[in-house]
C-alpha cells in the first residue's frame, strides 16, 4: 500500500547534490537564529508542521536547548555559507518503554532544496542515533502530500506504517499525517543493551 502523495510510485528524495557538497556538523548555540528562520518560513507557509505562529527566537532556543540536554542528536547542515538545514532526534513518547525509539525531524531552507541538503542530515542523523543505541525511528510527515519527504524517508529505509485522516487543520483545510518507520541497528531482533538508555 503506498502512502497518500504517492500513488503513481514516481516520488523521488531531492536530487544529489551539483554543487558542492553540504557539510553536516552539530548545532552550535549561534545557529538559533537560522534555524529559527528556517523553522519561521515553514510555520508561516506550509504543512510540515501544525502550529500557526512561529516560535519567537528565544523560544527556539529553549527547543533547542532541551533536545540536546535530553542527549538527543540535533545536525546542521552549511552550504554556499549559509545555515542550509538541521535535523534531530527526539523523544517519540515520554513512557519509559518507548526510550528506544526516536522521532525525527529534518528542515531544509527553500533555497537549498533538492541539493542534497536532506539526505546528507538524514544520513548524520541516523548514524548518531545508531551510535547511541537506539533501535527505532519514526516520520511523522505532518502533510499527506508532502511527496518528496515521504520519498526522501523511504530512500533511507522507512516503511509506510499507517496515517491518521485529518487531524490537523492548517490553510484552511484538514491534514492527513503519514506515519513511516526505520530500524536502527539490530531493531527488535534483538533486546537493548541495558535497560537504562
Amino acid at each position: 500500500m503506498r502512502p497518500p502523495g504517492d500513488r503513481d510510485g514516481t516520488a523521488r528524495a531531492d536530487t544529489p547534490a551539483r554543487e558542492p557538497a553540504c557539510t553536516v556538523r552539530e548545532v552550535r548555540d549561534d545557529d538559533a537564529p537560522a534555524i529559527h528562520a528556517i523553522y519561521a518560513a515553514e510555520v508561516l507557509g506550509g504543512t510540515s508542521n501544525y502550529e500557526y505562529a512561529p516560535p519567537d527566537l528565544d523560544e527556539m532556543r529553549r527547543r533547542i536547548a532541551a533536545v540536546r540536554g535530553a542527549g538527543y542528536p540535533w545536525r546542521v547542515a552549511e552550504r554556499a555559507g549559509a545555515v542550509a538545514g538541521y535535523a534531530y532526534a527526539s523523544a517519540f513518547r515520554s513512557r519509559a518503554g518507548y526510550r528506544w525509539t526516536v522521532e525525527s525531524t529534518v528542515y531544509v531552507h527553500a533555497e537549498h532544496r533538492r541539493c542534497g541538503v536532506a539526505q546528507a542530515l538524514m544520513e548524520a542523523l541516523i548514524a548518531d542515533c545508531e551510535a547511541q543505541g537506539f533501535r527505532q525511528m519514526i516520520a511523522v510527515i505532518g502533510d499527506a502530500g508532502n511527496a518528496a519527504s515521504i520519498a526522501l524517508h523511504r530512500a533511507f529505509g522507512f516503511e509506510f506504517v499507517g496515517v491518521f485522516r485529518g487531524i490537523g487543520h492548517k490553510h484552511g483545510r484538514w491534514l492527513d499525517n503519514v506515519q513511516m518507520q526505520r530500524a536502527l541497528g539490530a531493531g527488535s531482533a534483538q533486546p537493548p543493551a541495558t535497560a537504562d538508555r
